[in-house]
């Protein structure tokens, strides 16, 4: 059964088909917490160690069915992830590689919790802890389920190229190009990040 998607106002909205077939991870590396806050939502982002939780799954399986004019994007470092939010009330949605080839999207808590049905009951319970030396302690949270996350995420880009699915994605054109130009932030931008995650 798909799962709800939306960003906290609800002018965006889509669904997330497949939902068994996703991966539950959190995340607590340092851009993820960057983007909490560059979204001004770090409270309503990361837990108290700074991670993020994120459903990780394919693009062929994200549908935006209302409001993808609100649809923006935002890149840490010209080489970083295209980290996806709903301009209209910044609500983040997820982040993929600069390139549809790469069949991957990790999408954040923040747009799923609007369902009825509980994270864990749609896309099984939390597997993975990884970049664990990015969190807040003491104590640091351990980093667990690595080598199964590794083997998910290299099965299932494969198995997109294979099959071509990598074609089928909400987030970049025919030609390849993000459907929305990111905003690739300066070096100013990026030490005021970085010291408001140091100084969580």
């Amino acid at each position: 059964m798909p799962h709800a998607l939306q960003c906290r106002c609800g002018k965006l909205r889509g669904q997330v088909e497949r939902p068994e077939r996703a991966n539950h991870v959190v995340c607590y590396c340092k851009d993820c917490q960057a983007f909490a806050h560059f979204l001004g939502r770090p409270n309503d982002i990361l837990d108290v160690c700074g991670g993020s939780e994120i459903v990780q799954t394919q693009p062929r399986h994200v549908r935006f069915t209302e409001g993808a004019e609100h649809l923006a994007c935002v890149r840490l470092t010209p080489a970083g992830l295209v980290r996806w939010y709903a301009g209209c009330c910044n609500t983040p949605i997820g982040n993929t590689m600069a390139t549809p080839k790469m069949s991957f999207v990790g999408l954040v808590h923040s747009c799923l919790e609007a369902a009825a049905q509980p994270l864990n009951d749609a896309f099984g319970p939390i597997r993975c802890w990884v970049n664990t030396h990015g969190a807040k302690g003491p104590p640091r949270p351990t980093a667990v389920g690595v080598p199964r996350a590794a083997l998910w995420f290299l099965s299932t880009l494969i198995r997109a190229r294979l099959d071509g699915s990598y074609q089928q994605t909400p987030f970049f054109d025919a030609s390849g190009a993000p459907v929305v130009t990111p905003r690739v932030l300066g070096s100013g931008d990026r030490r005021a990040l970085a010291e408001a995650v140091n100084d969580m």
